[in-house]
């Protein structure tokens, strides 16, 4: 994918496709369409932005195309993982788990998967 970065409307699109690919405009618009008032233009819109973007491919379908994810889910949320820690904790992911720690954000169950996460990275 081109390092240009994904809105959060292309984002919401990019979600549909993740959970299933592959769909016609018409059927993204009925994942995410109605719980944001857009309508059939404003996916359309934004399924041209991700393609120019490289990070959503097209097949053409008799008259009309087929949009598939061409970045993975776990590649796109890895990378904008990286870009928010770089951003606002100088790299440390340390400190973003300190920050939310201070803030109370955790809660104990977020704690304990945390423990053994970090449990099994150091087998």
């Amino acid at each position: 994918m081109a390092e240009e970065r994904i809105s959060e409307a292309e984002h919401a699109v990019m979600e549909a496709l993740w959970d299933r690919s592959p769909l016609t405009a018409q059927e993204v618009c009925e994942a995410v369409c109605k719980p944001r008032g857009w309508s059939l233009a404003t996916v359309k819109t934004l399924l041209s932005r991700l393609v120019s973007k490289e990070a959503v491919g097209t097949e053409p379908d008799g008259k009309r195309f087929l949009y598939s994810p061409l970045v993975e889910r776990s590649a796109y949320v890895g990378g904008e993982s990286r870009r928010l820690v770089d951003r606002l904790f100088g790299g440390r992911a340390s400190s973003l788990f300190a920050h939310l720690a201070e803030q109370e954000a955790l809660s104990d169950a977020d704690l304990a998967e945390i423990e053994a996460l970090l449990k099994e990275l150091r087998k």
